[in-house]
């Protein structure tokens, strides 16, 4: 019955705004607007705009190409299904790409790579990618591309030619470098080590940490470094923005320091080649190890602390956390970061194609916790990545196939555009509506998605400033800290992230500030009047520091 009064009200509305524009003023720090829908964000926000920065500082969408979208009617996502939803990604405010492997491989995930050259047939071919990289940049949107250097397929010629060559060896002789220069393209022994599998029909063994079929390279050797550096250099004269690297604590195995030297060759590789190159590195592990990682001179790492059902963000909305450990948690990671490399940039995300969905991370919930715990995510500073369908609320855990179920376009599965998705997946029943039931609602993830990215991309220090907790706001209930942003300005952000409303005194913050941008998960409106702040349960506000008489 909710919903159903939402909708009439918000029809009304619409048809009273054909009639009249919206009037925006600012009185006392609160904004008023002729509404054009029931939820206060929609008309409070609508005037904000993007802040126009040429930087590494974005907004990532990652797409997991064999799910996302169908241009030919097989049930397996492709580039052109890609190139048909470039206006659905802009609209929601992303400004760069992640695509997961492209490249020909016998795998649905394509994380073992045939060719590093090529574009897998069933994704397209090589001028369907550069119709892809030509439209992208056309709507101010970079494209990363999935570089998995870690191993090769087993089917690789690579791994084929050395393969080969040692399996007509004979016993007891040692291979020689200019009969197979590819035996030293990866890491082979006589005796079966920790970490490696045998190569039938032979007496050798090969480093295969992932998996048999995954051989690892051997990366501290020059002639493989000269193939990297062939393969970089192909793809950024393409036109790619850039890398995202993958499994880079794995480069050498139980090695950091040498996986901190791989990743400074990269990137002073990269950057040779395009100075305006960005790398983003997977390191699954602990903050200590990510800002070791960073004195490598990487631009950006993956923030794992965060992210997943065990995460940071996962602990503070189910309580396990204070909202102030949130704060203090992101105050601690600049600080980790920023000692090793003072020109990081973060890259926060919540989820990802490796792990479950966070719609499941809270059984109970319809819908607010989702949304804040998302924010928390997108309100962090740096590159904030997004998986694709989290905009929806999709659902997925267990093996991975469940975690890379087809987009959500549409309840109707032989809709345009819906993939078969990956063989051998459950039956995931999803928790929210399609694409198509949600933007009919301006309660939804997907209308929540795009008004918090509207907040992000409006205030450029909420990407690019520094942290700095305002803890005589901050408790158990409400995350309060300051962006600082320099010559963008300053920003104050106020997140409510229990299931009450609060009052909260911010006099002590100073800098007569205004309300600059609301962010509602119900109808119930934020308020700031004479100092005091009212938010909603499960709300948040971004406030601006006005000039002082």
């Amino acid at each position: 019955m909710e919903r159903i009064k939402r909708w009439l009200v918000t029809a009304v509305c619409v048809l009273a705004a054909v009639l009249a524009y919206a009037q925006n003023q600012t009185t006392g720090g609160l904004q008023t607007v002729t509404p054009t829908s029931a939820v206060q964000m929609v008309d409070y926000n609508a005037g904000l705009q993007p802040v126009a920065r040429d930087d590494d500082y974005r907004t990532t969408y990652e797409i997991f190409v064999y799910s996302f979208c169908d241009s030919n009617g097989d049930g397996v996502g492709d580039i052109n299904g890609v190139r048909s939803k470039l206006d659905y990604i802009a609209d929601l405010g992303f400004d760069q790409l992640w695509l997961t492997p492209v490249h020909p491989s016998g795998t649905y995930h394509k994380y073992d790579v045939d060719d590093y050259l090529a574009i897998d047939p069933a994704f397209g071919t090589m001028e369907d990618y550069e119709a892809l990289l030509e439209e992208c940049h056309a709507r101010g949107i970079r494209v990363l591309l999935d570089l998995v250097l870690n191993h090769t397929s087993d089917t690789h010629p690579w791994f084929q030619a050395a393969a080969d060559y040692l399996r007509a060896l004979p016993d007891g002789q040692d291979p020689v470098f200019e009969d197979c220069p590819y035996v030293w393209y990866y890491t082979f022994s006589r005796e079966p080590l920790d970490g490696f599998a045998p190569l039938e029909g032979s007496s050798w063994y090969y480093e295969a940490r992932f998996w048999s079929e995954m051989p690892d390279l051997n990366l501290g050797n020059e002639v493989v470094r000269n193939e990297v550096r062939d393969i970089v250099r192909f793809w950024l004269d393409k036109g790619v923005d850039g890398f995202r690297l993958d499994a880079v604590t794995s480069y050498v195995t139980g090695n950091p320091e040498a996986n901190v030297e791989f990743l400074r060759f990269l990137k002073e590789t990269c950057e040779g080649i395009d100075p305006d190159c960005y790398l983003v590195g997977e390191a699954w592990t602990d903050r200590p190890t990510i800002a070791q990682l960073y004195a490598s001179g990487i631009d950006s790492l993956f923030d794992f602390p965060f992210a997943d059902s065990e995460g940071i963000i996962r602990n503070v909305m189910s309580g396990s956390y204070a909202a102030s450990d949130y704060v203090q948690a992101m105050v601690s990671a600049e600080g980790a970061y920023g000692g090793a490399n003072p020109a990081y940039v973060d890259a926060p995300f919540y989820t990802n194609h490796d792990t479950a969905r966070s719609a499941g991370f809270y059984p109970q919930d319809d819908g607010p916790v989702t949304k804040m715990a998302y924010a928390l995510s997108l309100l962090m500073p740096g590159d904030s990545f997004v998986y694709y369908g989290e905009e929806l609320g999709m659902k997925g855990a267990g093996k991975d196939e469940n975690k890379r179920a087809p987009m959500y376009w549409s309840d109707d599965p032989a809709a345009p555009g819906m993939c078969s998705g990956p063989v051998g997946m459950d039956d995931v029943q999803m928790k929210f509506p399609s694409l198509e039931a949600q933007m009919t609602d301006d309660l939804s993830l997907w209308w929540w998605f795009r008004e918090v990215i509207r907040v992000r991309r409006a205030f450029p220090a909420i990407a690019r400033g520094r942290t700095e907790a305002v803890d005589a706001v901050s408790d158990g209930s409400v995350a309060a800290f300051i962006r600082r942003g320099d010559a963008d300005g300053d920003v104050l952000v106020v997140m409510n992230l229990r299931d009450q409303a609060v009052e909260k005194d911010l006099s002590a913050v100073g800098g007569n500030l205004q309300l600059a941008a609301v962010l509602n998960t119900s109808v119930e409106q934020v308020a700031y009047d004479g100092g005091v702040l009212r938010l909603p349960a499960y709300s948040i506000a971004v406030l601006t520091f006005g000039a002082t008489d």
